[in-house]
Order: structure tokens, then C-alpha cells, then sequence
């Protein structure tokens, strides 16, 4: 299993509806409004690096983001 955080930036005022929209992506399974550089931060997971790719492009669609920055976990490391 794959897995990725990915931390994003909002247009001022659309965080509460990038959360929403990020909450109906079934690949997803956390999403946190954050206060500091990035607006929200959210935990992605899928089968494989390429479908984590795919969730991202979903991800970077959506209104109201104006920009991100994934970052992949590394299998294993610290097990």
C-alpha cells in the first residue's frame, strides 16, 4: 500500500469546501485544517505510487487550491 501526505494551499475562504471535497475522495482517509504556511494537510492512501499519482492530479483539480506539496512515505524505513 502506498501512501502520501500531501499539504495545501487555499484561496482565502475556500478552505472549509477543499476540506469537504477532499473528505468525498474515498482514497483519502484524513484530512486536517492547519494553521502556518499550509492551509490543510491530508493523508492519502492507495494500492500503488501510480494510483497515488492519479489522486493527486483529483486532488489538484479541485477549486479552490492554489497549490500543494506531496510527499511520498517510504515503505519500511524505521520499521
Amino acid at each position: 500500500m502506498a501512501e502520501a501526505y500531501v499539504l495545501i494551499n487555499c484561496d482565502l475562504g475556500s478552505e472549509d469546501g477543499v476540506i469537504k471535497e477532499l473528505k468525498s475522495i474515498s482514497e483519502v482517509s484524513e484530512v486536517k485544517g492547519v494553521f502556518g504556511v499550509y492551509d490543510v494537510i491530508s493523508k492519502v492512501n492507495a494500492p500503488s505510487e501510480s494510483d497515488i499519482k492519479k489522486v493527486i492530479a483529483k486532488i489538484r483539480s479541485i477549486n479552490g487550491i492554489k497549490s500543494s506539496l506531496t510527499m511520498m512515505v517510504i515503505e519500511g524505513q524505521g520499521d
